[in-house]
């Protein structure tokens, strides 16, 4: 068990079968409750499982988003399991929407102190890392960050990789007069080189956006099978700079391109959109956001 942590009430993820939903916090699991069921006139077992992965947190536009890809994902072909991390505790209003998602999901916390991170996206990423590397949940792991705008078509994309998948990501600008790609360069599936925009981070080893890979889960336990040079854990880094946090994660997973599958075939296409609604949103001053603004309470 990884961390000396404990669990409680485990319960082994069977996608062709009635599952729970599982809080988490820090590796132990709470009371489960029931979750949706998949639908009996599909069989799952052709297809591989996605695991997505979502960190969270209370902001104006968060249950909007979280709605968005709710919606997203439930037009996936099953099997696949929504991992959402949030902060300190699960809120009702996110633990609501997932309830009412119809997705199959685990509902994890992340007990770190905000006042000691830098970055809680990392943290939260890595709470469900240690979940997935402890349950031994076997299928392709993605970091489906909650603002992004995402192509149907890449999820069942993600089902064709083997180790490791590789793909271009539009990028709205900060002044959101244009917009650029970030990800591989490919000649069939084979990554031959990589679209660079930004001089700051040139000096990265692979340049691939958080949402713009995708991994085999059983790397993160089963280290000998992929042939590993170390036992290490597989986490993302915190104390490396801004923008290379994707890099450190991903040289953990591969040593070089000849071990990534470009996707789809010569990288021809966009299936994933990183746009910046918040960084131009604009609030009153000293409008506190302790809370889900988009969540309301009812009347005393």
């Amino acid at each position: 068990m990884a961390d000396g942590t404990e669990v409680e009430n485990n319960v082994t993820l069977n996608p062709y079968a009635l599952v729970q939903r599982q809080g988490m916090i820090e590796g132990n699991l709470d009371n489960a409750l029931t979750n949706q069921s998949l639908p009996r006139d599909i069989n799952p077992g052709s297809r591989k499982l996605l695991i997505v992965i979502t960190p969270t947190h209370a902001r104006p536009h968060q249950a909007y988003y979280l709605n968005r890809l709710a919606y997203t994902l439930k037009l996936v072909q099953p099997p696949l399991l929504w991992i959402v991390v949030e902060m300190t505790s699960q809120s009702e209003e996110t633990a609501g929407i997932l309830r009412k998602s119809g997705i199959m999901y685990r509902h994890l916390v992340c007990k770190k102190n905000l006042t000691d991170i830098k970055d809680r996206n990392v943290h939260q990423r890595n709470v469900a890392l240690s979940h997935i590397e402890t349950h031994r949940l076997d299928g392709i792991v993605y970091f489906a960050d909650e603002y992004n705008v995402y192509s149907i078509d890449l999820f069942e994309q993600m089902r064709q990789i083997r180790q490791f998948g590789t793909w271009t990501v539009a990028k709205q600008t900060q002044d959101n007069n244009r917009v650029t790609l970030e990800g591989p360069v490919c000649n069939g599936t084979k990554v031959i080189g990589w679209h660079l925009n930004e001089l700051s981070k040139r000096y990265r080893r692979f340049h691939a956006e958080t949402p713009g890979f995708a991994f085999n889960s059983t790397i993160l336990w089963d280290p000998r099978r992929w042939h590993r040079p170390t036992l290490e854990q597989i986490r993302q880094l915190e104390t490396v700079k801004d923008g290379f946090q994707a890099s450190s994660i991903i040289k953990q997973v591969v040593e070089d391109e000849s071990q990534m599958e470009g996707l789809p075939q010569d990288c021809s296409r966009i299936m994933v959109w990183e746009l910046n609604i918040e960084s131009n949103s604009f609030y009153p001053q000293k409008w506190l956001m302790k809370n889900n603004l988009d969540f309301i309470a009812p009347l005393a």
